[in-house]
Order: structure tokens, then C-alpha cells, then sequence
């Protein structure tokens, strides 16, 4: 017999055996923390959107806040953006694999200006999920969270947030 170098094809099956169970350990590990960076992104997106509706309300708003009265719409993120509280891809209503709305409530002679923020995962199952949660922030600036998955593709109104689970993040 003549001296033979290499791999055998039963050497090579079984390496790439080997690398198929280290990626099928390796990959949904990966999937969960890129959903778990994306609600990360989101929530701070939220608070950062609850300042400069602060910032906004006390030096362009004259006392009333971003954004169209009543329902959720980008709206408030184009308004935010425009004088640069907030970024420019915040601004657009799509960040991090979420989706932003805000909505507003005017001011009367008897009850004072408010507004609300909802974040939603832009896909809500399967592989490409991009979060598993739902945000939302309204005046008073507590965080919500809600991980019904009825609920994950539909927005916070006002009264949702008001009456949400606040976050323990």
C-alpha cells in the first residue's frame, strides 16, 4: 500500500458533526441576547424620549408637548427631532429593532399638558424576533413593560400606559 496523507471522509463527517452541535448550542444564545440588547435599546430610547419631552415642553412647547393630541403616531419623534433632543434615527420611529409612537394631551385651564411613548418589537415570533416586551412611558416617567403576546404588536395608548405593570428591570 502506498502512504496515504490526509483526512478519511469519516474523520471529515464527524468535525462538521461536532461544529453542528456547537452552533445549534451556540445560536439560539446568541438570538436571546440580541433580543435582550434590543429591549435595552428600547428602554433607554424611552427615557430618552421622556427627557426631551421635558426639554421640549420647558423651551419650544411652551408648556405643551411634542407631538399630534391623541392617538399614537411619529409625530412627536419628528417634532423632537427637529430642534435635535433627540437623534436622528430615534427621529425616523424605527431604532434597535423597535417600533415608537408618542401621542399628547393639550393643556386645559384645569388639568396640565401630558404625554405617553410606546415602544413595540418590529417582529413579535420566530427566529427573528426582536424583543420579547412592550414599553411605555408616559408623564409621570415610570417605565411599563407588558409581555402578553397579544399585545406586542399593538401600541400603549395613554390609558394602557397609565394602567400598566411598571418595570422592575
Amino acid at each position: 500500500m502506498k502512504n496515504q496523507k490526509g483526512f478519511s471522509l469519516i474523520e471529515l463527517l464527524i468535525v462538521v458533526v461536532i461544529i453542528g452541535i456547537i452552533a445549534a448550542i451556540a445560536i439560539p444564545n446568541l438570538l436571546a441576547a440580541r433580543r435582550s440588547a434590543n429591549e435595552g435599546s428600547a428602554i433607554s430610547a424611552m427615557r430618552t424620549l421622556h427627557g426631551a419631552q421635558m426639554t421640549y415642553a420647558s423651551t419650544y412647547g411652551n408648556g405643551n408637548y411634542a407631538g399630534d393630541v391623541g392617538a399614537g403616531t411619529t409625530q412627536a419623534l419628528a417634532d423632537l427631532g427637529t430642534p435635535g433632543l433627540v437623534d436622528s434615527v430615534l427621529a425616523t420611529g424605527t431604532k434597535s429593532g423597535y417600533n415608537f409612537v408618542g401621542g399628547r394631551v393639550a393643556a386645559t385651564t384645569t388639568s396640565p399638558a401630558e404625554f405617553f411613548f410606546s415602544a413595540n418589537p418590529t417582529t413579535t415570533s420566530g427566529v427573528t424576533q426582536t424583543g420579547a416586551r412592550r414599553f411605555g412611558i408616559a408623564t409621570n416617567g415610570v417605565m411599563m413593560a407588558d409581555a402578553a403576546a397579544a399585545n406586542l404588536g399593538t401600541a400603549f395608548t395613554q390609558a394602557t400606559v397609565a394602567t400598566a405593570t411598571p418595570l422592575s428591570n
